[in-house]
């Protein structure tokens, strides 16, 4: 793993931080899974970066952090109330450095603080290693349809008791 600078931090999101978060999601998903997913899948996925608007709708539901490093935005975490991490993106330059793991210790310290029991999510390719790493099991392979195009993906969880 390459080294972060330490002067990464988490923190909560603000409405501010929509564009950059939108474009870090698109971003980590046509640059950063090349080697999991072909173009079109890629496409079906992200095909575009999120409008403002229904990217704040997504997101103001769950609890949302990010990691800040060197005054600008690097990776978003998202955690529903049910437990369930739907978003963990970082800049593709950031990958390996750290980032994911400081992002993920926040996150799920405060899944722990607010009593869940079990973390899920519905792992990428390139995120099922990270969460296995974390301690998480695979509990199924997915197939999702996004119009004509099928992604897998991993049914994951961890346990918080």
């Amino acid at each position: 793993m390459r080294k972060a600078s330490e002067t990464i931090c988490i923190r909560p999101f603000h409405k501010d931080d929509a564009v950059i978060t939108a474009a870090i999601f698109f971003d980590a998903v046509q640059l950063g899974s090349i080697a999991h997913y072909d173009a079109a899948q890629r496409h079906a996925w992200a095909p575009e970066v999120p409008d403002c608007s229904s990217w704040l709708k997504r997101l103001k539901p769950q609890t949302v952090l990010v990691a800040v490093q060197d005054s600008k935005v690097v990776g978003f975490m998202t955690l529903r109330s049910d437990g369930n991490i739907d978003l963990a993106f970082v800049s593709p330059g950031q990958i390996g450095t750290g980032v994911a793991y400081k992002l993920y210790q926040a996150l799920e310290a405060k899944a722990i603080s607010i009593h869940l029991k079990k973390l899920t999510s519905d792992a990428s390719h390139m995120a099922r290693p990270f969460f296995e790493r974390q301690g998480w099991r695979l509990v199924a392979e997915q197939s999702v349809a996004r119009g004509k195009v099928f992604l897998t993906n991993f049914l994951m969880e961890k346990s918080l008791d």
